[in-house]
């Protein structure tokens, strides 16, 4: 098979269900969002961190690809995959457990810090551009809330992670000082 099919070519392509639409459709923009922050997730994988950290992420990985089926189908109810409304409640679990592995969060922090904390800070910033493109295509679409639901505690468990990254690696948080 090949990987170009040159249907693209003028600036069009097609939903998962055949439809076809422009490039720059707020359906393309979302899932094209959640597809760059699923990239981001990978690139965290790679670097060096807890592997318990790393299987969450992967996980996390497969709950994009699910809700990246849905965005890309014009009617989310018939999507060839779709997000388990369960997963809200498993990074909320997530949370939790790294949260009890921190300091207590006394002010804003700056992102950074090792290698892994800044791909993961970076995350957070797409998971929160994705959030937005969904809700702007929720405005002018059906889409399912659960998306919306997921994409904003991902943002949260990402800055989580990003701490506990820092933590793990004993690189010290810098405080916002306004």
């Amino acid at each position: 098979m090949k990987i170009y099919t040159k249907n693209g070519d003028k600036g069009e392509t097609g939903l998962s269900d055949g439809m076809r639409v422009a490039k720059d459709d707020l359906r393309v923009e979302a899932y094209g969002t959640v597809d760059e922050l699923n990239a981001t997730i990978g690139e965290a994988r790679s670097l060096e961190m807890e592997d318990s950290l790393g299987e969450i992420l992967l996980r996390i990985q497969g709950d994009l690809f699910a809700l990246g089926s849905e965005l890309a189908s014009s009617d989310s109810d018939k999507a060839p995959a779709r997000l388990d409304p369960h997963a809200v409640l498993a990074l909320e679990s997530w949370i939790d457990l790294a949260q009890a592995e921190l300091p207590p969060l006394r002010n804003f922090i700056l992102p950074g810090g090792s290698p892994a904390a800044c791909v993961l800070h970076r995350a957070r910033t797409q998971c929160r551009r994705a959030e937005r493109r969904v809700v702007s295509l929720s405005r002018e679409a059906k889409t399912d809330g659960t998306s919306l639901v997921y994409l904003n505690r991902l943002s949260d468990l990402l800055f989580v992670a990003a701490r506990l990254s820092n933590e793990i690696s004993g690189t010290k948080e810098d405080p916002w000082t306004p």
